[in-house]
C-alpha cells in the first residue's frame, strides 16, 4: 500500500510517497526534488518543464530586440463607387480593409514561459491566455507540469499509481468570493487531463502538521499551529491531536509569499540604482524641458521577470538612449537599466535577491551581488525588516484570526511549526517566538507539505470544514 502526495506550488512543486514506514521524495527535476513550477512552450507548442523551461526562456531572450506588431481587430468596408442608376446590372464598388488595434503582438517571440499560473486559478476573469495567436485555457497551461509530475511518479513508485492527495492553499489568490471553488475545480480538471485517476484535495498547512506528527511530536497530545509561508501564500491551521489521531480546529490564509517579498526588495533597494527618481532634460518645441524620468513605465515589467524582455522595444529604449547620452551622474544608472533590459538579466537579479534574503536569515548584514550590472550593495537585516513592516503586521493579524476561529488563546497552543521557505526569515521567526515563547520549531521548510500529503493519502484522510 502506497500513499502519494503532490505539493503543486506557486513557485515550486514537490511530490512524495509513503509506504507506512518511510517518506520518500521524488526527484522531479534532474538535480533536485524541488522543481520550479514553470512551463515553456515553443512555437510548435512543444513543452519544457521546471528548470529546463526557465533556462530556455532566459537564453532565447538575451539580446533580442522586441518589435510588436498590431493585431487585426476587424474589417472596414468603404464605398468607392456607387452603382449606376441607369444600368440595372451595375453594382457598387466596395473596398475592404483591415482594422488594426494597438501594437501588442511579438511576432519574433521564440517561446512563452508560464510561471506562477497557480495565482490565476481562483480568478474567474482570467479564462484564457493567448499563446502564439491561440487561446489557451488556464487549465491547459498547468496540465504539462502535472503530466510531468505523474510520469515521474510512475517511474519512481514501486506500485501502480492510484489515489493521490493534492495540496491546496487555504485561500486561493484573488478577490472573488468563490475563488476557492473555482481554483479547486480547475486543479481537478487539469489533473484529470494529466492522467490522474483519483485525487483528494487536502489543505497544505494540515499536511505539514501530519508530517510533523509522523516525524515524532515530543508530546502525545496537544494543539499544533502550523504556519506554512511559501512563495505565493501564507497558510495556517490549528490541529488538536492525540497520537496520530487529530481534529482540525481552524484554518486561515492570505495571498502573501516570498515572491511578493522579493518584488518589495527589488523596488526599494535596486530601483534607485536603475534610475528611479532621476530627472532628464529634453528639447520640446525649441525649449529645454526638465522632469522626472518616467520610471513607472518600466517598473511593473521589471518586477515580473518573465515579461521584462518586452521592455526591449524601441519606444522604451529610445528614452534610455536619450537620457544616457546626456551624461552626468545618472547616466550610469540608466546604462544599468539598459543592460538589464537588453541582456534579459531580470531573473539573475531576482536570484541575487533571493540569495541575499536567505543570508539575512543567518547573518545581520550581507550584500546583493549582481556583477552583470556592476551592483554590489550592502543589505542589512534592519533594512529588510523595515521594508517588511506592513507584511509583519498582516501576519500578526492572521494569527489572531486563526486563533479566534479555533476558539483558542495563545496559551492553548502547545507547539508551533514553521514551514515554507519564507518562514525562515528572521523577522518571521522572531514574531512567532515572541507570541509563542518556547513553542516554535522548524519542520522541513520545502518538503513538509508533500510528505504530509503522502501520509494523508496512505491513511485515506479527508478534510472537510
Amino acid at each position: 500500500m502506497i500513499g502519494v502526495g503532490i505539493d503543486f506550488g506557486t513557485s515550486n512543486s514537490a511530490a512524495a510517497w509513503y509506504d507506512g514506514e518511510r517518506v520518500r521524495l521524488v526527484r522531479l527535476d534532474p538535480e533536485d526534488a524541488i522543481m520550479p513550477t514553470a512551463t515553456h512552450l515553443d512555437r510548435e507548442l512543444r513543452s519544457k518543464i521546471g528548470n529546463a523551461a526557465v533556462q530556455q526562456y532566459i537564453e532565447e531572450n538575451r539580446d533580442r530586440i522586441v518589435e510588436l506588431t498590431p493585431e487585426i481587430v476587424g474589417k472596414s468596408d468603404m464605398l468607392v463607387n456607387e452603382s449606376d442608376p441607369d444600368d440595372p446590372l451595375s453594382s457598387p464598388e466596395i473596398a475592404t480593409a483591415n482594422v488594426y488595434g494597438q501594437a501588442n503582438i511579438d511576432r519574433g517571440m521564440p517561446g512563452r514561459l508560464f510561471r506562477g499560473v497557480k495565482r490565476l486559478l481562483g480568478n474567474p476573469s482570467v479564462k484564457r491566455l493567448m499563446v502564439f495567436d491561440r487561446p489557451f485555457r488556464v487549465v491547459a497551461l498547468i496540465t504539462p507540469v502535472l503530466l510531468h509530475i505523474r510520469q515521474t511518479l510512475e517511474r519512481d513508485l514501486p506500485a501502480p499509481l492510484s489515489d493521490v492527495h493534492f495540496g491546496h492553499p487555504v485561500v486561493f489568490e484573488g478577490h472573488d468570493a468563490h475563488r476557492n471553488e473555482l481554483g479547486l475545480a480547475r486543479l481537478k480538471e487539469a489533473s484529470s487531463y494529466a492522467g490522474f485517476k483519483q485525487i483528494t484535495f487536502y489543505p497544505e498547512p494540515v499536511a505539514a502538521t501530519l508530517s510533523f506528527l509522523q516525524a515524532g511530536a515530543k508530546s502525545s497530545s496537544g494543539k499544533v499551529l502550523a504556519v506554512d509561508f511559501g512563495g505565493g501564500t501564507l497558510d495556517l491551521s490549528i490541529v488538536e491531536f492525540t497520537g496520530l489521531k487529530f481534529k482540525v480546529l481552524s484554518t486561515a490564509g492570505m495571498s502573501l509569499g516570498g515572491d511578493h517579498i522579493d518584488q518589495l526588495i527589488f523596488s526599494q533597494l535596486l530601483f534607485p540604482l536603475l534610475g528611479k527618481g532621476e530627472t532628464w532634460s529634453r528639447k520640446r518645441d525649441g525649449q529645454m524641458v526638465k522632469s522626472e524620468f518616467p520610471f513607472d513605465e518600466y517598473a511593473d515589467k521589471l518586477l515580473n521577470w518573465a515579461v521584462t524582455y518586452t521592455l526591449n522595444q524601441s519606444h522604451y529604449k529610445a528614452k534610455l538612449v536619450e537620457v544616457i547620452q546626456q551624461g552626468g551622474a545618472a547616466a550610469e544608472k540608466f546604462q544599468r537599466l539598459d543592460d538589464l533590459i537588453t541582456h534579459n538579466y531580470s531573473y539573475i537579479v531576482f536570484q541575487a535577491i533571493k540569495l541575499a534574503k536567505a543570508n539575512l536569515s543567518e547573518v545581520e548584514e550581507t550584500v546583493v551581488d549582481i556583477p552583470e550590472l556592476d551592483i554590489l550593495i550592502p543589505f542589512t537585516r534592519t533594512q529588510f525588516e523595515s521594508m517588511m513592516g506592513g507584511m509583519l503586521r498582516q501576519i500578526d493579524e492572521i494569527i489572531d484570526t486563526v486563533l479566534a476561529r479555533a476558539n483558542c488563546q495563545v496559551s492553548d497552543i502547545d507547539v508551533v511549526i514553521r514551514t515554507g521557505g519564507s518562514s525562515q526569515i528572521a523577522a518571521v521567526r522572531r514574531l512567532l517566538d515572541l507570541r509563542f515563547p518556547g513553542q516554535v520549531t522548524e519542520h522541513d521548510p520545502f518538503t513538509s507539505v508533500a510528505a504530509g500529503l503522502a501520509i494523508a493519502s496512505y491513511h485515506g484522510y479527508e478534510f472537510g470544514e
